[in-house]
């Protein structure tokens, strides 16, 4: 795929569900469903949202993951799984003990009204490291980010500014072309 680089598969941020600091979750979920009605370039659609400062700077993204979080009620576990951690039990253990105090509580629609009141920024994920690369960059150097970091995309920049957003949807379909032409 060496013809490829990764601005040529970005999606630039013009064109991707971004929304400010601030913003309720309805509104967020708004947005993100307007971007797929708009974004026709390819069949596969935004799974995310950007959330941008006041400068229009990339502070955070809100997968569909995040957006379930801030949906899920809290199971008041704290105290006792940091006794229990103590004993070092395992995380799967911890992660079965919380399943069975959220057993059959029901998502109601008042639980769903206070979620989408909450502001992005109680529950959106900041940027890591890993998260970035250049629109100059190969794919290849784009592919290894998106394995190694386990990433649904990456943010793209150019000098220190978040230009696009590269996602694994698109570089699984380049590359599944580029296989059938060469096997062609």
């Amino acid at each position: 795929m060496e013809r490829y680089l990764v601005k040529d598969l970005m999606v630039p941020i013009s064109e991707y569900a971004t929304v400010t600091v601030g913003t309720t979750l309805l509104d967020a979920l708004r947005v993100l469903e307007r971007a797929q009605d708009a974004y026709t370039v390819s069949k596969y659609h935004h799974r995310a949202i950007l959330v941008l400062d006041a400068d229009g700077n990339v502070v955070g993204k809100i997968s569909q993951l995040r957006a379930l979080k801030a949906i899920q009620p809290e199971v008041e576990l704290t105290e006792e799984l940091a006794e229990i951690r103590r004993f070092k039990f395992s995380e799967n253990y911890l992660a079965e003990l919380r399943d069975i105090r959220s057993y059959g509580k029901i998502i109601k629609k008042e639980t769903l009204l206070v979620a989408a009141g909450k502001k992005v920024e109680e529950f959106m994920q900041a940027p890591t490291p890993g998260e970035f690369v250049s629109e100059d960059s190969s794919l290849d150097i784009a592919i290894h980010r998106l394995v190694a970091g386990a990433h649904m995309s990456l943010l793209v920049t150019r000098d220190d500014r978040i230009v696009g957003v590269l996602r694994i949807s698109d570089v699984f379909a380049a590359l599944f072309h580029g296989m059938m032409a060469a096997a062609a």
